[in-house]
């Protein structure tokens, strides 16, 4: 049968004004879609509740309105209902007419109203020194470029994320009083067509794809396979073009943007780049990131792809955090956007320590039971943790994210924020908006409004639902046509009535595109004919499918035609059809039918929210929408206008970055160590290999978990073969730093004869290759022991579970095992007890460590054996000079050890702590200084609250052991295989190794 026969009588005749470009699906055509993420977590009671309490004149501030006062961008009264009811119709279109040009007066103000000053954005911290310069950095430029061969590139405007994309173009304009910037990777850059005459048949037609199915050749046996043609070795773009598109970019009138090239290293030369591969850039955050924040989960695998799809997602992030910092002066504030950059923050921090960072998550972020599925789950979270600030749609999201960071890394958190690394992480709920008026501008253009005419006259008489999603498996298209189905079974009177036109764009998620067990396009086909099967006819088809982009101005008619929006994604972000509809249905005042599931549900509380699993729920609900009075619509759609125009997507980035400063000015003598950078570390210890490589190690919870029974911290075998592997170069010198004594360490690691080892927190010394122990405190005198001892003893018997450990320059006393209150209580009065009375006869520190309490000699101490191996390897009279320092340890005894690097790394006039542009000021080991800051690395390693001298952090002794494996090159993942190289290194050693050496290495 023609397709054009199940349509009405008016929609086979061709409508005006382009109407004719959406055609009915054929089976099979359909397209799988995009999505742009987002959930909330506030149910449809809540929502009511609050909105019987406005009514009621009570209404509490919400997370939606904190802000308000901040940063309002226009006041939005709302629309009077009384100006309609009881009136004629000629003057309820008067009416109409005076309310729309309030209507669009108001979102003129909206957009037009004074921007706050930067002067009023300094004021509110001066101390920061802000250079009004804001770097913007996004996966995708907001351009699709076309190569041109040496002519200009062909810039178009990228599909998706347009509030992002108008957020941009808000900042770069006169009415943002910032400079603004966007670094953001070029995208996927197709292959130049050649230029040729028209009618100009082509060379070859191998490379097109065949009109028919059926045309295609069919191989005369089950083996023999049609010759395919070879694949371009990558597309080459020469230096001038690269340059070129670069200029476009920098010089563009709407949005200044620095494009990231992304590529092997040895794909990028003097002369160009060769782009091969461009889709495995995105793989690792679309495979992996994507579903699970959608609440999807993979089939397990042997993990290979992952592995290597984890370092080009690595590599692209530092490639992004190369590109900021080229650009980036003191000052700048940098707001980094999505899952694709979640690794970005910390990266920046790392090498511009005092940076002002901010992250915004466009997507959904999953509960803890969801994340912990993610094999990489914690460097991901350390790396958002990087940022001052994080953003997040819905309260819903926040709270997951807070909850993951404590339940995954053991991170002390609330519902404000995390203490990470010394210092404190905000998180906050931001949800996005449009540009108000920029919608109702071209929503309301001649030819949008001729096309809508042509809707409402093909579908005169009916009532039309609208929906329009991305065909993927978060956005319920086929939910949405069952629950259709179920309404017209439920209300036959609306049968030829009713009308759903479905507009499915596709997707550029490559997962979905690959999805081959949930065949999204295949069931909404399935659908659509059983719908159309059931309850159509000759004439008429109760569901019109269109699988296909439609133009701007289609779009915006069939918004403006729709008598009912429908939406009903089950995974779901700051959904903007909804916003654009409601902008859209200012004359007609059509219901919102909303997914309790949208990101958009918890700002649009006056829609009609519906859970899309109920389809009997979501029936109901479009009946009641059909047969909803005048009066209530408009008031509905008054309401969501006021929140719409008012909530814009100026409002929206006003107000993150106002609460940035903010939280900048509040934590402005806090500075985060940031955590350590593996191939940064990995590239000094390599280029150091012509001189001496010092390694000094704590042992518990450096090396070892801290555990209950001190006796049980037994090395690990993947610590032994880790130690062995790095102590074989000659090159290394190895040395573990202990407040051990010396049987223990003897017994555990003694073995390894090319240790060295420092016992008793610096008293005894074991030289490598050496068997004899040589005291360092000989000729202290001890008698302070017996009295201390007495001390100890006196709380042992007062403390069940406490005991003491005595070594030969040291006592401790051990509380581990007891009741921690009593434990801790009783230690603050030991300690209290030993100052006033050992520490003022005798020249003995008392320490507080992690469930003990130990007492030494002052002048031993783990500081003074750093200064001592650094300086005797310095000067062993073989003309070798220590090139590089990893020190680590947990407790504050290896405080002691960072003090002293730091000042043997540091000369006089300079400061620690490396500059903002990530360099410091020193570059050669002279002026009498032992190092240069950029051969040491102090390393601290626990808890995320402490504050400390170390210039990195580490979160526990398994971090530790990756970085020794990574050093030494043996095999990861808990192995303790010590061969196989790469073959068996972990995914977050092959990443760090894969950009040092600029790619995947050559063994995979």
């Amino acid at each position: 049968m023609d397709p054009s026969a199940a349509r009405p009588d008016s929609a086979r005749d061709a409508p005006p004004n382009g109407i004719t470009r959406l055609e009915l699906t054929q089976p099979g055509n359909s397209i799988l879609a995009d999505e742009v993420p987002v959930t909330p977590g506030i149910t449809k009671d809540e929502y009511e509740a609050e909105l019987s309490e406005q009514n009621s004149g009570t209404l509490h501030p919400d997370y939606f309105s904190r802000h308000q006062a901040d940063h309002a961008i226009a006041a939005s009264p709302a629309l009077n209902p009384s100006a309609i009811q009881g009136q004629p119709f000629e003057k309820q279109l008067e009416t109409g007419v005076r309310e729309g040009v309030e209507y669009m007066r108001r979102v003129g103000d909206a957009a037009l109203h004074p921007a706050e000053s930067l002067s009023d954005i300094r004021a509110i911290c001066p101390d920061l020194s802000l250079t009004g310069n804001i770097i913007s950095a996004t996966f995708n430029i907001p351009h699709t470029v076309k190569y041109r061969k040496g002519a200009d590139w062909e810039l178009s405007p990228r599909r998706g994320q347009s509030a992002l994309f108008d957020a941009f173009s808000y900042l770069s304009s006169d009415q943002s009083p910032w400079n603004h910037t966007v670094v953001a990777w070029t995208g996927e850059i197709e292959e130049p067509e050649e230029l040729s005459p028209p009618n100009t048949p082509p060379a070859t037609t191998v490379h097109l794809a065949a009109l028919n199915a059926l045309s295609r050749p069919i191989p005369l046996s089950g083996e023999d396979r049609p010759l395919t043609p070879p694949t371009a070795d990558g597309l080459w773009i020469p230096k001038e073009d690269m340059l070129r598109l670069e200029n476009q970019l920098l010089h563009n009138n709407k949005i200044k943007t620095v494009p990231v090239w992304l590529a092997d290293d040895t794909d990028l030369s003097e002369e160009g780049i060769r782009l091969k591969d461009q889709a495995r850039w995105r793989r690792y955050a679309e495979h992996e990131l994507y579903t699970l924040f959608h609440y999807k989960q993979h089939e397990p695998t042997d993990g290979r792809a992952e592995r290597v799809q984890w370092a080009d997602y690595f590599r692209m992030n530092q490639k992004f955090a190369n590109k900021i910092l080229e650009i980036y002066k003191p000052g700048d504030i940098v707001v980094v956007h999505d899952y694709n950059l979640m690794l970005l923050p910390s990266m920046l921090r790392q090498r511009a320590p005092h940076m002002y960072i901010s992250f915004f998550l466009h997507s959904p972020f999953p509960s803890s039971e969801f994340l912990r599925c993610l094999p990489r789950r914690k460097e991901v979270l350390e790396g958002v943790l990087g940022a001052n600030l994080v953003g997040f749609q819905s309260f819903s999201f926040s709270r997951h994210f807070t909850s993951c960071c404590t339940r995954v890394l053991n991170f002390p958190s609330d519902n404000s924020g995390i203490d990470a690394y010394g210092s404190r992480v905000e998180v906050g709920v931001f949800p996005i908006g449009i540009d108000a008026a920029k919608v109702a501008r071209l929503a309301y253009t001649d030819s949008v409004t001729e096309k809508y005419k042509a809707l409402k006259a093909m579908y005169a008489g009916k009532k039309i639902i609208v929906g329009r999603d991305r065909l993927d498996s978060v956005r319920g298209v086929a939910q949405k046509l069952m629950a259709f189905d179920r309404f017209l079974e439920m209300y036959p009177e609306w049968r030829d009535k009713v009308v759903l036109i479905q507009v499915t764009s596709p997707t550029n998620i490559e997962e979905e595109k690959e999805d081959s067990e949930n065949k999204i396009s295949s069931r909404v086909n399935e659908l659509v004919m059983k719908i159309n099967g059931a309850y159509g006819s000759i004439s008429f088809s109760p569901v019109l499918h269109y699988p296909q982009y439609v133009s701007q101005d289609e779009y915006f008619a069939l918004l403006r035609a729709a008598d009912i929006g429908l939406i009903t994604s089950v995974r779901d972000g700051m959904n903007t059809t909804a916003l654009e509809y409601v902008i859209c249905q200012r004359q007609s005042a059509g219901p919102l039918i909303l997914s309790e599931f949208s990101g958009t549900a918890g700002t649009l509380r006056d829609a009609i929210h519906i859970n899309p699993w109920d389809l009997t729920g979501v029936a109901t609900q479009i009946n009641n929408a059909l047969i909803m009075p005048q009066a209530k619509r408009q008031a509905m759609e008054q309401s969501l206008v006021a929140h719409v125009t008012t909530k814009n997507v100026q409002y929206w980035i006003a107000g993150f970055l106002r609460r940035l400063v903010t939280v900048l000015g509040s934590r402005k003598n806090l500075t985060a160590t940031p955590l350590l950078d593996r191939s940064a570390m990995l590239r000094q210890y390599r280029a150091a290999a012509g001189g001496k490589r010092l390694f000094m190690f704590d042992y518990d919870g450096t090396l070892t978990p801290i555990v209950r029974e001190p006796s049980a911290a037994v090395p690990s075998e993947r610590v032994i073969t880790s130690l062995k592997a790095l102590a074989a170069d000659p090159t290394n010198a190895v040395w573990i730093i202990s407040g051990r004594d010396q049987e223990f360490l003897t017994q555990h690691l003694g073995h390894i004869s090319q240790l060295g080892f420092s016992a008793e927190h610096g008293s005894f010394m074991r030289d490598p290759g050496a068997t004899e122990w040589v005291n360092l405190a000989e000729k202290f005198d001890m008698g302070w022991q017996k009295e201390v001892l007495e001390v100890f003893q006196k709380y042992t018997d007062r403390v069940p579970g406490s005991f003491i450990e005595q070594k030969r320059c040291a006592l401790t006393w051990h509380y581990r095992l007891a009741d921690p209150e009593q434990g801790v209580h009783m230690s603050l009065e030991c300690h209290k007890e030993l100052e006033t009375t050992v520490g003022r006869k005798w020249d003995v520190e008392v320490m507080t460590g992690k469930a003990n309490l130990e007492v030494r000699p002052t002048f031993i101490n783990k500081g003074e054996i750093a200064k001592r191996l650094v300086t005797t390897y310095n000067n062993n009279g073989e003309g070798e000079k220590v090139e590089f320092v990893l020190c680590m340890g947990d407790d504050f005894t290896d405080e002691d050890m960072f003090r002293a690097l730091n000042s043997l790394s540091t000369p006089p006039s300079t400061t620690p702590a490396p500059s903002d542009n990530g360099k410091d000021s020193t570059t050669a080991a002279g002026n009498g200084n032992e190092l240069t800051p950029e051969q040491c690395y102090t390393v601290t390693v626990g808890a995320s609250t402490k504050v400390t001298l170390a210039r990195w952090h580490l979160l526990e002794p398994e971090d530790v052991i990756e970085c020794v494996a990574l050093l030494a090159g043996v095999g990861g993942c808990g192995t303790g295989s010590s061969g196989g190289g790469v073959l068996s290194m972990g995914e977050v050693n092959l990443a760090a190794v894969a950009a040092v050496e600029g790619g995947i290495p050559s063994q995979l």
